[in-house]
């Protein structure tokens, strides 16, 4: 097949999505061009609308289109479940057993990629815990090294402030990510979280 400049650019531009190959950014590709000119528009706007409007929510650092998200607006703040990004409040929120808000880490503390606590929204969480609200933090970080050391670390720093500090159980396996635990899974994990 013939080159053209366009085609590539948007095989290219698909193929930087997160674990999308050379193939299936080609289709993407087909899949735009063989449409409507108002359905790439329609697609475009939605792209773009989603990057003017959709920031941090100023309290847990989920995606929100206000200052604060709509979990943080409507539940009871004694009870952070605490989390390494905004994927992982989707895949517990799918449980639907959880009835608290959140804190989103924007990470964990990995001395081989060069992220230390400082560059995790750490302190954030100590704040909201010294306004005297909360009663219970609950770490679901990732059950993977870094995962592991980043809730013990957070853990440490918590324990003088007078909270109870949980952990999600390990129906969640060892080495494995959230957002791809099933419902069933969290549900139980959340429910038989242990005391740190």
């Amino acid at each position: 097949m013939q080159h053209i400049e366009s085609i590539a650019r948007l095989v290219n531009e698909f193929s930087k999505l997160p674990g999308v190959g050379r193939k299936s950014a080609e289709r993407y590709a087909y899949f735009v061009i063989n449409g409507t000119m108002e359905d790439a528009k329609t697609f475009s706007d939605a792209i773009i609308s989603a990057k003017e409007n959709v920031r941090f929510c100023k309290t847990c650092g989920n995606f929100a289109e206000e200052d604060e998200c709509g979990i943080c607006r409507t539940r009871k703040h004694d009870k952070i479940c605490v989390v390494t990004d905004v994927k992982d409040i989707l895949a517990i929120e799918k449980a639907k057993s959880y009835d608290g808000v959140y804190h989103v880490l924007g990470g964990t503390i990995s001395p081989l990629q060069g992220r230390s606590p400082d560059d995790l929204r750490i302190k954030e969480l100590l704040e909201r815990v010294g306004k005297g609200e909360v009663k219970e933090i609950i770490m679901a970080t990732n059950p993977d090294v870094e995962g592991e050391a980043t809730a013990m670390y957070v853990a440490k720093l918590l324990k003088p402030l007078d909270v109870k500090v949980t952990k999600i159980a390990q129906g969640v396996s060892m080495g494995s990510n959230l957002e791809y635990a099933d419902e069933v899974t969290l549900s139980r994990a959340l429910e038989d979280r242990k005391e740190m």
